[in-house]
C-alpha cells in the first residue's frame, strides 16, 4: 500500500513538473508575440482556442479511423450541452483575456505576484456561491498573502516598472481564475465527467464569444499588422496553441481528480517556479525586498493549503464516524425489533 502511494505521488509531481514547463514556455511565447508583432492579445486567445478545438475534433476523428491505436471520446455536438457549458466559457474567455492583458503590461517575473490574489477570491466565492465558511487559521493565511501582495506592489512601484492598468488586469485575472476552477468542477457532470468533451465545448464556445470582443477592441491593429506578420510568428502561434491545448486538458483533469482548491495550490507552486525562471530568462536583477514579498505570498499560500488539507481530512473523518454511528444505531434498532418479535 505504501509503495502504491509513493508511486502515485511521484507520478503526480512528475506530471506537475511537465505542466510547469509547458506553462512557462507558453507564457514566454505569448509575451514575445504581444511585444513584437501583433498588439492583439484577445485575437491570440481566439487563435489558441481554435487550435485546441481543432485538435480535439481531429483526435476524435482519428479515434474513429484507428480505434485500436487512438482512444478518444466521440464529440457529437449538442446545442443543449453547449448552452450548459456557456457560463464556464464566459469565465474562461475573461480569464485568458485578462491573463494576456496582464502579461502585456507587466513583466513575466511580476506576473505571479500580480495574480496571487486567486486564493483570496477563491475563499470569497466559496462563501457566497457554495455557502462554505473559512476557518480563522485559513483567514490569517489570507491576510499574510494580502500583506505580501501589497509589499510586492510597493517594491515594484519603487523600481519604476509597475503598470497600474496591468495590476488591475492582474486582479481581474485572479477573480476569473478562482471562478474558473469552481465552474469547471460544476460543469464536468454535464459532459459525463469527460475532460476532453468539456475542453472541446469550452473552447468552441470561446471561439464565438471572442469574435465580438475582437471586432470591438482589436479590429484596427489586426487590419494593419496581421498580413505583415512573419512565418515565424505563425509558427509560434501554432506552438502556443498546442501548449494551450495540453495545459487546458491537464488543468481540467487535475480539478476532476482532486479539487478546485488543490488546482489553485498547485498553480501557486507552478507560479513560484515561473517567477524564478522568468528572472533568469530575462536576466532581471531584483532586490531582496522584492524576493521577500514573493516569499511571503508563496509561504502564505503554502500554509493556507496545509491548513485546508488538515481541515478537509478532519471533515472526512467526522463524516465517516457519523456514518458508523448511524449504522450502529440502525443495527441496534433491527436487533431490538427481532428480539421483540421472538
Amino acid at each position: 500500500m505504501i509503495k502504491k502511494i509513493i508511486c502515485v505521488v511521484s507520478v503526480y509531481f512528475h506530471f506537475l513538473g511537465i505542466y510547469k514547463q509547458m506553462y512557462l514556455t507558453s507564457l514566454v511565447n505569448n509575451k514575445q508575440k504581444l511585444l513584437n508583432q501583433l498588439n492583439a492579445p484577445i485575437f491570440i486567445t481566439w487563435f489558441q482556442c481554435a487550435v485546441t478545438a481543432f485538435l480535439c475534433y481531429l483526435t476524435s476523428y482519428l479515434a474513429l479511423l484507428l480505434p485500436s491505436h487512438v482512444k478518444f471520446p466521440q464529440l457529437n455536438f449538442s446545442f443543449k450541452t453547449s448552452i450548459e457549458i456557456l457560463p464556464l466559457s464566459i469565465i474562461f474567455v475573461s480569464m485568458v483575456c485578462f491573463n494576456n492583458l496582464c502579461l502585456k503590461y507587466l513583466s513575466v517575473s511580476f506576473y505571479f505576484l500580480a495574480r496571487s490574489l486567486t486564493t483570496i477570491f477563491n475563499v470569497i466565492f466559496t462563501y457566497f456561491l457554495l455557502n462554505t465558511k473559512t476557518s480563522t487559521k485559513a483567514l490569517i493565511c489570507c491576510a499574510v498573502i494580502i500583506v505580501g501582495y501589497c509589499a510586492g506592489v510597493i517594491v515594484e512601484g519603487n523600481l519604476g516598472s509597475l503598470s497600474w492598468i496591468g495590476l488591475v488586469f492582474g486582479i481581474a485575472s485572479s477573480i476569473t481564475c478562482a471562478l474558473n476552477s469552481i465552474y469547471t468542477a460544476k460543469c464536468l457532470p454535464k459532459v459525463e465527467g469527460s475532460v476532453w468533451r468539456l475542453t472541446f465545448y469550452n473552447n468552441l464556445n470561446s471561439l464565438f464569444l471572442s469574435i465580438p470582443i475582437i471586432g470591438l477592441l482589436e479590429y484596427q491593429p489586426i487590419k494593419e499588422h496581421l498580413f505583415h506578420t512573419s512565418a515565424y510568428f505563425w509558427f509560434i502561434m501554432v506552438i502556443s496553441g498546442i501548449f494551450g491545448f495540453a495545459i487546458g486538458y491537464i488543468s481540467t483533469l487535475q480539478i476532476q481528480v482532486t479539487s478546485p482548491l488543490t488546482h489553485n495550490v498547485s498553480g501557486t507552486a507552478k507560479a513560484a517556479a515561473q517567477t524564478v525562471l522568468a528572472v533568469i530568462i530575462y536576466h532581471e536583477i531584483k532586490s531582496i525586498s522584492w524576493w521577500l514579498s514573493n516569499i511571503v505570498v508563496l509561504g502564505g499560500s503554502a500554509v493556507y493549503a496545509a491548513v485546508r488539507h488538515v481541515e478537509n481530512e478532519q471533515k472526512s473523518k467526522g463524516s465517516m464516524n457519523f456514518n458508523r454511528n448511524d449504522n450502529y444505531f440502525l443495527r441496534s434498532l433491527d436487533n431490538d425489533g427481532s428480539q421483540t418479535t421472538h
